[in-house]
This record gives C-alpha cells, structure tokens and sequence, in this order.
C-alpha cells in the first residue's frame, strides 16, 4: 500500500472491537477517530487500550473524515447494518462484527448499497479469522490432506456471564436471536471449508432451557444445512451458552472436519484432554494420526483486508460470501421461531 490504511470506528459495544482494532493495527493501519453511543461496558476497555485515539461527537464526524478508508463496527446487532450503509454511502469501506446485519431487509439493503457504490462490506468472523489454527486446517485441507471435504460439525459453546452482559444481551430484537449472531460463525466456516456457494437448511431450533426469567434470551440453538449443487456437503452447527464456570476460558469452541480420505478436528480455545493453550489440530488421514500444535500460523484475513482496501480485490472474503453468510444465519432464525 501507498500510504497507511487509516481506520474509524463506530460503536464499541460488544468487546470483539478490542481485536478488530488491534489486529487492523498490526498490519500497519492507524485508529484515526471512534464515536460509540453513552457509555458501553466497553468503554474503559477500549480507551485503555487506544488512549491516542480521539472520540468524536456524532458519527458524521468519523463517516466524513476525508483520511478515513476503512469503518470497523460492533455497535448492538441491530444497530449495524444502517452503520454500515451511512458509512458506504459516505465512500467508506467497512470490517463489521458478526453478525453484520439481523433482518432480510438489512441485508437487502446492504446488498443494495454496495452494488450502488462498489464498497466492500466484510464481516470479521473472529472464530475462523481470529484463531490460528483454522489456518492451518484451511492449509491442509487446500493440500488435499483430507480429501474432498464432505461434512463439517460446528460447536459454538459460550459462557453468560449474566453480571457484565448490557440489557441489550437479552432482547431478541436487538441481538437477532441465537442463530443469526452467534451461528453465524459455524456457517462461515461450513461454507468456506467444503467450498459450497449456498446451502439450504434442513434442520433449524431455538430454545431457552436453562434462563426461563429472560424471555427474550435464547440460550441454545440447532441448524442442520446441505450444500447446494451435485456435491452435497453437510453440516451440522450447535451452539449455546451453557458453558460451566470451571472450563478456563470463555467456551470450548470446536470444529470437525470431515473428508473422503481423513479427518480434522480443531479445539481451537481449549483442550479439556490437558494440553496447554488453544490452536489444537488433530490429523487423521490415511498416512498418520498427529497433533498438531497450530501456534504462529498467522492471521491472513486481516493483512488481505488491507490490501483487499488498496487494489479493490476480494482476498480476504468475497462479498457473495458475507451476503451469503447472513442469509442462511437469518433464514434459519426465522424457520426455528416459525417452528416453535
């Protein structure tokens, strides 16, 4: 790139723009400006770690900043698709926090805006593009390790901690339910690892089990999908907020990987078998059976992103992709709650 890649920011209310920022950082951008709404549980956090950054009065003022490219967003949910648009519209592009948007009509107007305008809308799945040994698995599967991929089973476990959690965190309107946010992780990563360019759901619940007083809260959620075309990948997503406060981090986040000559399962936060660390790789293929320590395989989409900015190109996540993403997540909210 010619000249640094200078980034704004809007909305900090969930803590994921804390490594949005600082991984944007570490391939050499600068955090030129932030506006968020009130006073987040975040807001500490994020001028500890960001104290030269200034905060601006209204978002007009960072959307409008002539040496600002590149938008970061994880304001509430619902609130992120307009940011989005204002910010495209503006000549912006944007990096937005999963999920990028909570309604079909968000989405058709995100698609809108960026066919009028030519931005680039990516959604930082931080449970493929924040852990290390997803890239190495991508890695293995792309040398034909496992073969051709046929399934992928996806486990989204996350703890509550109902004490630090806004009031937003338990109102369905606002977070897009269970499936739209946080499976949307799993379907990224479903569709990127058996290479499939849309899917249809088969299989599709919500429930609240566990937090009966927190009507709006969802704390369990299902999704059964296949991949559309001759091949017909599938895939199973679960996830939930049940994770036990003995477990040493925030949820044993999981993915399996299934291919017609092997196998692959990533542990990717923890390994309850006791090995220290996350980025736990396990290999199973016709020639061997390893562990693999994932460790330093890098971060590509962040470094991509950046260039992706600077040469109008679609490295780090093409835009079919994220549009995609969303509208199975969303799809999928709306079959569980038809179905209850």
């Amino acid at each position: 790139m010619n000249k640094a890649l200078n980034i704004g920011v809007l909305g900090i209310d969930h803590r994921h723009i804390f490594t949005q920022v600082q991984h944007m950082l570490d391939v050499g951008a600068r955090l030129s400006a932030w506006w968020t709404d009130g006073s987040p549980e975040t807001l500490a956090g994020f001028i500890k770690r960001f104290p030269d950054a200034p905060r601006r009065e209204s978002i007009d003022m960072v959307i409008e900043d002539p040496e600002i490219d590149l938008i970061l967003i994880a304001a509430v949910p619902h609130d992120r698709a307009d940011l989005a648009i204002r910010a495209m519209a503006c000549g912006k592009d944007v990096m937005s926090d999963k999920p990028g948007c909570t309604t079909l009509d968000q989405l058709d107007q995100l698609r809108a805006v960026c066919a009028r305008t030519g931005r680039i809308f990516s959604i930082d799945f931080s449970e493929r593009f924040e852990v290390e040994v997803v890239t190495r698995a991508a890695e293995l599967v792309q040398d034909g390790a496992i073969g051709r991929v046929i399934q992928t089973i996806g486990i989204g476990p996350h703890r509550l901690n109902r004490s630090t959690r806004p009031g937003w965190f338990f109102q369905r309107e606002r977070y897009g339910g269970i499936l739209t946010d946080i499976a949307s992780h799993q379907i990224d990563q479903f569709l990127y690892f058996t290479g499939a360019q849309d899917a249809e759901i088969t299989l599709s619940t919500v429930g609240n089990f566990a937090n009966p007083g927190d009507r709006g809260l969802q704390d369990f959620g299902q999704i059964a999908l296949q991949s559309k075309g001759a091949d017909r990948a599938q895939g199973y997503i679960r996830v939930d907020w049940y994770t036990p406060d003995a477990l040493p981090t925030w949820g044993d986040g999981r993915l399996f990987i299934l291919g017609t000559h092997g196998s692959l399962e990533l542990r990717k936060y923890v390994d309850v078998g006791g090995r220290a660390g996350g980025n736990h790789l396990f290999l199973v293929n016709q020639n061997h059976s390893e562990h693999i320590d994932a460790t330093g395989a890098g971060l590509p989409y962040f470094a991509c992103l950046a260039n992706d900015i600077a040469e109008r190109s679609e490295t780090a996540m093409t835009q079919t992709h994220a549009f995609k993403v969303m509208e199975l997540a969303i799809r999928a909210q709306q079959i569980a709650e038809a179905a209850k």
